[in-house]
């Protein structure tokens, strides 16, 4: 079959771009609004822990609830990216996300407000795996760490709205109007899905952009079970789940929960201008992505660079405990320098679907990302429950206040879950950014 960059039918190619940048948009908006689920609870946790009368530990399960549903469903998130398509997924996802959006904003008892981030969490959890399957459908395979890179820059842009401009609208909105209107604008976006969204170029009678590699790759089995069994006994994708366990389970703990209440108790900032230190996170992590998934597409190498980003975040830590710093611009730049090093775990992505046939690019994405949702959903309580063993009993305006040295027993524990993540970057293997399914064994 002819690739459409090799032919001379301009205005064909010109349908074609269209097509897939107009599908990659509403992909990606609905994208945002998964960031938004996932590190707005930290902005707002004064307000819950006061509206249900929740400690610590049952805040922290709130929040969690959400990491616990995306994570047991990344890998049914893969088997229906790569069976039933984006199209589905898409559709399906906003549905649950926006009514469960609704319910958490109408909530009159913490446990409705459980039932409704249940729902948030369900309704997202195919989001990501589904971008990630459509940008291998839809581009190059040479491009694929730039467009992931591309897709978390801009859908951590939900992150940034989760920090700064909420704590400014909950000045004039209360939370439950703002996590309804959410709701209906994920509805709005399951309506643009069905009118939008293909699965595959073939779909609209474009040739696949990957034709060569796809056909190059041998045949799969007719069983998606026997496909996802194939995809799990690859030894070599679990180094990248371990990777984004350790750390983006203790990163997602910190800027979409403990963040604020820490700059809020220990350093006595208002909202708006711990936000702007959560921004500033959110904002590196973002720009981050962006860069480092181009740069190592550029070099040709995942391992190295992703090590690097590994052993800096480790140090992040130890920094944040022990060394002197203060809010204001040395606080900006270790959160800054915080965020940066954790985006490295974006490579984890483009190494796990460089070494699965490309069909099954969605599970094996899938596979790695839940190692980020376990450790979030791990870490959250846990921080939580650490933090109130210790606690001295100071309650302000029904909210309880915790010590520096809650704080700091929880972020030693987030250093321990690091150095799992600093072992799995060593164990990973090196695919020179490209598919070598074909080229070395998969169970080797």
């Amino acid at each position: 079959m002819q690739n459409i960059s090799s032919t001379n039918a301009e205005p064909r190619l010109l349908t074609f771009t269209m097509a897939k940048w107009s599908i990659f948009s509403i992909l990606i908006l609905t994208y945002i609004l998964v960031y938004f689920h996932r590190m707005a609870p930290g902005v707002v946790s004064e307000y819950l822990m006061g509206a249900f009368q929740i400690t610590g530990t049952q805040l922290g399960t709130l929040s969690a609830i959400y990491f616990f549903v995306y994570a047991c469903m990344q890998i049914p998130s893969g088997v229906i990216a790569d069976t039933l398509g984006t199209r589905t997924s898409i559709i399906s996802g906003n549905l649950v996300a926006g009514v469960g959006s609704i319910v958490f904003g109408m909530a009159g008892s913490f446990e409705v407000a459980c039932a409704g981030r249940f729902l948030v969490g369900l309704g997202v959890s195919v989001i990501f795996i589904s971008i990630m399957k459509n940008n291998a459908v839809w581009f190059p395979e040479k491009v694929f760490g730039l467009m992931s890179g591309l897709t978390l820059l801009i859908g951590n842009l939900g992150s940034v709205l989760a920090a700064a401009p909420l704590a400014g609208l909950l000045t004039i909105f209360s939370w439950r109007t703002i996590f309804i209107g959410i709701g209906f604008l994920s509805l709005a976006l399951a309506v643009l899905g069905f009118l939008i969204v293909k699965n595959r170029p073939e779909d609209l009678d474009f040739p696949a952009p990957n034709v060569q590699a796809e056909t190059q790759s041998g045949s799969l089995d007719s069983s998606w079970l026997k496909n996802l069994g194939s995809v799990v006994s690859v030894l070599r994708l679990w180094p990248g789940f371990w990777i984004q366990f350790g750390m983006i389970g203790g990163l997602y703990s910190f800027m979409g929960l403990w963040g604020m209440p820490y700059l809020r108790d220990v350093h006595g900032l208002d909202r708006s201008y711990a936000a702007n230190h959560m921004t500033t996170m959110l904002l590196s992590f973002a720009v981050g992505a962006l860069f480092l998934g181009w740069f190592s597409d550029r070099i040709g190498r995942r391992k190295p660079i992703l090590i690097a980003c590994v052993l800096c975040y480790a140090l992040s830590w130890l920094i944040l405990v022990y060394a002197p710093w203060s809010p204001g611009i040395t606080g900006l730049l270790l959160f800054g320098f915080m965020g940066f090093a954790g985006s490295g775990f974006v490579l984890t992505f483009a190494a796990a679907k460089e070494i699965i046939h490309p069909n099954l690019s969605g599970m094996a994405v899938s596979v790695v990302n839940t190692g980020c949702f376990i450790g979030t959903a791990l870490m959250q309580p846990l921080f939580g429950y650490i933090a109130d063993l210790s606690w001295d009993g100071t309650i302000k305006n029904g909210i309880r206040i915790y010590s520096q040295t809650d704080y700091y027993h929880g972020f030693l524990l987030m250093f321990l879950f690091a150095a799992i993540a600093v072992v799995g970057s060593f164990r990973l293997r090196e695919t020179y950014c490209r598919n070598s399914f074909s080229i070395i064994s998969p169970r080797d």
